[in-house]
């Protein structure tokens, strides 16, 4: 999701409802406690130099069970926020604490903004040696690059 997308969708909205890939719901009383701009410069195992930045949402949730956050507020974060982000159309990568801190994408699904699982890949297939048939294997989501493979 887009940060466009989002404002647009808040505007909409009667309350803000997050849902956790599980299909659990992150409490009504979660804060957004950082709204920032994530740039990653990397080279990836086949030697390519990469970027990548994006809006990272931090969600948060305390023992103040009356504090709800509604789209008018969630959209007056955004427009505060566009001090650091710009006002570049910026992917939205959502951080949530659980046994440590998650990292997600973000969709609507109509109701509800949907925390979306995020996995790593290898960048560089052609450079690591593993067959290009066995990367969509879901049973090989962390691949190990052989010695000399040229991966790792």
């Amino acid at each position: 999701m887009k940060i466009s997308e989002m404002k647009q969708t808040l505007a909409g909205l009667d309350a803000v409802n997050f849902r956790l890939p599980s299909g659990d719901y992150l409490p009504s009383h979660f804060h957004v406690t950082e709204v920032g701009l994530v740039s990653k410069h990397f080279i990836d195992c086949g030697g390519t130099e990469r970027r990548e930045t994006v809006a990272n949402f931090q969600l948060w949730e305390a023992g103040d069970y009356d504090h709800r956050l509604a789209p008018q507020k969630f959209l007056h974060i955004l427009k505060l926020s566009e001090k650091i982000l710009g006002r570049d159309d910026l992917d939205i990568e959502v951080e949530y604490q659980q046994a440590t801190i998650g990292k997600f994408g973000l969709a609507f699904d109509g109701t509800d903004f949907v925390l979306t699982p995020k996995q790593t890949a290898c960048l560089a297939q052609d450079a690591c040696g593993i067959p290009s048939d066995q990367f969509a294997l879901p049973q090989l989501q962390v691949a190990a690059c052989a010695p000399g493979g040229g991966c790792c």
